[in-house]
């Protein structure tokens, strides 16, 4: 089945970009959440993304190795204080409507494939942003506790993504961790040395774990961190 949205759905997705790039920099310049940034290099042994499950559909998937650049492996973690849902309940909400907790005023999550309100392995979605940002990934793993999604062809990354919660100390965790390469050589450039990519992501999954916390009725303690390992890939 081909990914394709409406003409009208793309035309009244792309008339709030002006408007969502604009209030998107005004918000990434007045964050008030403190964010905690560490990188140090890693290794393909302890880097690597997980395989692909044998069960999924594996047509399109854009694979790590089809990247280009070094490879990022990156978790965003936040621990919510005061939390009324468990991480199942919290993970059933964000997966049955992923624009709950994105900043739809610069990214949409679209279901393309799969039942809406549910989630399943095999559904696909297209994350439409603005200029040539547009990025379709298919669910490659969903627990109760966690999904997981893969790029496809296509898109600005060539990797994994996982979103998942679980009880730590008395806080409730939601992480979101991802192994993946730029896409292709000009996405390298625009992620590595323009930094203009790395910055846009880094906004979107941050705001997102910001909404999360907040849907989750509770409230974060101690910022949101980032923890990056740079793994430097043969070609």
């Amino acid at each position: 089945m081909p990914r394709n949205i409406s003409p009208w759905r793309r035309v009244t997705t792309a008339t709030r970009w002006p408007v969502g790039v604009a209030l998107t920099s005004w918000r990434y310049l007045w964050r008030l959440t403190p964010i905690h940034r560490s990188e140090e290099l890693g290794s393909w042994e302890a880097d690597r993304p997980p395989d692909l499950p044998d069960d999924v559909n594996h047509d399109e998937v854009q694979r790590v190795g089809d990247g280009a650049g070094s490879l990022f492996h990156r978790r965003y973690r936040v621990r919510i204080r005061d939390a009324r849902q468990t991480p199942p309940e919290l993970v059933s909400y964000v997966s049955a409507d992923l624009d709950r907790v994105a900043p739809t005023e610069m990214a949409s999550f679209q279901k393309v494939l799969g039942q809406p309100g549910v989630m399943a392995v095999d559904d696909e979605y297209v994350v439409r942003m603005p200029g040539p940002w547009d990025g379709p990934v298919r669910v490659i793993a969903r627990e109760p506790d966690f999904f997981r999604l893969a790029t496809l062809a296509g898109h600005l990354e060539a990797g994994q993504i996982e979103f998942r919660a679980y009880p730590e100390d008395g806080f409730l965790i939601f992480e979101i961790e991802s192994w993946a390469r730029s896409g292709d050589r000009l996405a390298d450039v625009l992620y590595t040395h323009l930094r203009m990519a790395k910055e846009i992501q880094l906004h979107m999954w941050t705001s997102l774990l910001e909404r999360v916390s907040k849907a989750s009725g509770g409230r974060i303690t101690g910022g949101i961190d980032i923890h990056t390992r740079r793994v430097e890939v043969e070609a």
